[in-house]
């Protein structure tokens, strides 16, 4: 068992980054690639099954049966759609409409339910870090289950981060509120003070209630190397660390490695050394990945991270990128090493991050020289316009996906009584 200090972040940040600097090359390695045809093939499928989710919600569902018909249509549509426009397998589609979709659904009932005045962008951040945790699950040798330590640190995140990263809050109003949080994630007994700590409090209750501190105290190590993490990125996110390309590296790794070691953690309990390195570079991959989708947004607000960095010297991103998806493969391959997990969970998954990266790119195409985008997109099974077009269409349509959000969770809602005591069950 690991003991998750400074020391081994330290360390462990610092083997990353040899890593990570072995993925230098001139050339991605391992990567689909798709003709014109089957790219408009995918099109006319996004379209198609768009067209029908949308249909199926303007019909007015009045009854019991009508509502569960209409969750089951939705679901179906999905099935198609990863089947025909994005070539999964069987055991894929299942695994995501019977395991992974549940789990969304079921923590954004709980918080729906605790605390309605959560916005469903900080719900869909909340899903998407329990469906992380939970798909390390199968690879840690347990079942996907939402559990009410996934849904403590699911949700946690959301109230701190999101103040955090408030660029109109002083550093100083941050760095009080984050001491008391250490304070609390310590063990402190801290009276709250205001509703966010309130609820922040009780999320770490529902962590504390499956880990009991003097039995788990690695998950508690965890839990305070991600705040410490979080607490350095405090100066990087004003840009006090603009230039030094080794320290925004360092914050961008020690951010999200602890992260999704964190999630490794509370899917399990305890972990191995082989474990243990496979969640923290998992979490640094998706950390980088991340950087690349918000680098506009990054570039606007005055953000530091390894690519809105190289961005502002005005050199194209390509050999940055590619140096991103061969780490996508070394953390692949450090995946395969693991003993548990099915063959289609890790297909699924590495999909899963060259998808993220590729569509990236696609977003953020003015960065990139016109040699390397036609090469990347022949790697993705839409074409980059018709990615943007659609994005366009779709943020315009917020309203339509909060429906379709809810009509997936109001049949589990009328035949389940969801709560953290229940998940352990």
């Amino acid at each position: 068992m690991e003991t998750y200090d400074g020391a081994w972040v330290d360390a462990q940040v610092a083997q990353t980054i040899d890593d990570w600097n072995d993925c230098a090359a001139k050339v991605a390695g391992n990567l689909q690639h798709y003709s014109s045809a089957e790219q408009e093939m995918h099109e006319r499928v996004y379209d198609e099954e768009l067209c029908a989710v949308e249909n199926d919600l303007h019909r007015i569902s009045r009854t019991k049966r009508e509502r569960a018909e209409l969750q089951e249509r939705i679901v179906a549509s999905f099935a198609r759609f990863s089947a025909r426009a994005l070539s999964l397998e069987n055991e894929s589609i299942e695994m995501l409409t019977r395991e992974f979709l549940p789990v969304g659904t079921e923590l954004a009932q709980w918080a729906r339910q605790h605390d309605p005045g959560l916005e469903m962008d900080a719900i869909i951040q909340a899903a998407r870090n329990a469906w992380t945790a939970c798909g390390l699950q199968p690879l840690l040798g347990a079942n996907i289950k939402l559990t009410p330590s996934i849904l403590g640190y699911s949700l946690l995140y959301p109230h701190s981060d999101n103040y955090l990263d408030d660029v109109k809050i002083p550093a100083e109003t941050k760095l009080q509120f984050s001491r008391r949080f250490r304070r609390r994630l310590a063990g402190e007994s801290l009276p709250a003070k205001d509703d966010r700590e309130c609820a922040i409090w009780a999320l770490i209750a529902l962590i504390e209630k499956q880990y009991p501190r003097t039995r788990f105290p690695h998950v508690f190590e965890c839990l305070l190397a991600i705040h410490q993490a979080q607490e350095h990125s405090i100066s990087q996110l004003h840009g006090d660390h603009s230039g030094n390309h080794h320290d925004s590296l360092r914050l961008s790794f020690a951010k999200g490695g602890t992260s999704v070691l964190g999630d490794a953690c509370l899917a399990h309990g305890s972990l191995n050394q082989e474990e243990s390195r496979f969640a923290f570079e998992w979490g640094v991959l998706l950390q980088l990945g991340d950087d690349l989708q918000d680098l506009n947004e990054d570039m606007r607000r005055g953000s530091t991270t390894l690519f809105s960095e190289a961005a502002g010297t005005g050199a194209p991103l390509d050999g940055l990128t590619i140096q991103l998806l061969n780490f996508a493969e070394t953390v692949g391959k450090r995946m395969e090493e693991l003993p548990h997990g099915t063959p289609s969970l890790k297909k699924l998954l590495k999909t899963s991050w060259r998808s993220l990266i590729i569509r990236a790119i696609a977003d953020s195409h003015e960065f990139f020289s016109g040699t390397f985008l036609q090469e990347a997109e022949r790697c993705s099974p839409f074409r980059f316009g018709f990615l943007r077009a659609r994005k366009d269409r779709l943020a315009s349509r917020q309203g339509l996906y909060e429906t379709l959000f809810g009509a997936l969770l109001e049949v589990r809602q009328e035949h389940s009584d969801v709560s953290p005591d229940t998940c352990l069950h």
